[in-house]
């Protein structure tokens, strides 16, 4: 019996140290989630002068704060959302529009530029943007012709643009640029650049899509009308900062019996 005892009560001092412990290795994890959020290339590029804050508890993310756009908003939830650990994200984060609606222009420039800025083809950083009801101007450098082209037609293709005026230059010397290893990009931020990237382009927002990257190799899934959709899709994401290459899987619709 004293046997006996000795080992029950072995036994139930040993679950009480792993339920002591349990909380505390939870809240460890819970740091480490939003240690990993808040060091994605997406948060530091795009959304850290923003006032956003994070909390994790339980693998469960809650953002709450203001952004200046919704496209931001998806930013940090389809980046949080991919986050090792994370089970679900509440997103509280409200965008400055919500209350301020009568600065459409600050806002439709705003998501021009943001759009550009994903997009590794055109040069976001040193393209100026201004809107004035609906039109939007863009001035800057652009290292050839067809760049200056596709900043028209992504900045176009933005929910609330009615037209767009290109006036940028052409620069004297264009240079290619060669991508290096330094500018590899983490999942999460490569995922949440792309699927942000189809909602916020008018053509493909209302598309139904599932984005996956591993090592910057981006396989999308989901229901395209034609051909020419699924691939204005390819062309949009493999366009994206971190995209190595792009497996476009979508299925086309059925045509609908008349």
């Amino acid at each position: 019996m004293n046997k006996m005892l000795k080992c029950l009560l072995g036994f139930s001092v040993a679950v009480v140290i792993c339920l002591a412990g349990a909380p505390a290795f939870a809240s460890a994890s819970d740091d480490l989630i939003v240690e990993r959020f808040e060091n994605t290339y997406v948060f530091r590029t795009f959304l850290s002068d923003e006032d956003i804050s994070t909390e994790a508890k339980d693998g469960v993310v809650t953002l709450t704060g203001t952004v200046a756009v919704d496209s931001q908003r998806v930013l940090a939830q389809e980046t949080a959302g991919n986050i090792p650990g994370v089970t679900s994200v509440d997103n509280k984060l409200v965008t400055v529009a919500e209350v301020a609606a009568d600065k459409a222009d600050y806002w439709i420039g705003k998501k021009v530029k943001l759009n550009l800025y994903f997009h590794r083809h055109v040069n976001g950083g040193k393209t100026s943007v201004s809107v004035r009801d609906g039109i939007v101007t863009l001035r800057g450098k652009a290292a050839t012709a067809a760049q200056k082209d596709l900043t028209t037609e992504y900045a176009k293709d933005v929910d609330g643009v009615k037209d767009v005026t290109n006036l940028m230059t052409l620069s004297a010397a264009p240079k290619v640029e060669e991508r290096t290893p330094s500018e590899k990009i983490d999942d999460a931020s490569v995922v949440a650049q792309v699927r942000t990237a189809l909602r916020t382009h008018r053509s493909t927002s209302a598309l139904d899509t599932k984005v996956l990257a591993r090592e910057g190799e981006v396989t999308i899934t989901g229901i395209a009308k034609n051909e020419t959709e699924k691939a204005l899709v390819t062309k949009l994401a493999t366009d994206i900062h971190g995209v190595t290459t792009v497996k476009n899987e979508m299925t086309i619709q059925e045509p609908q019996a008349k």
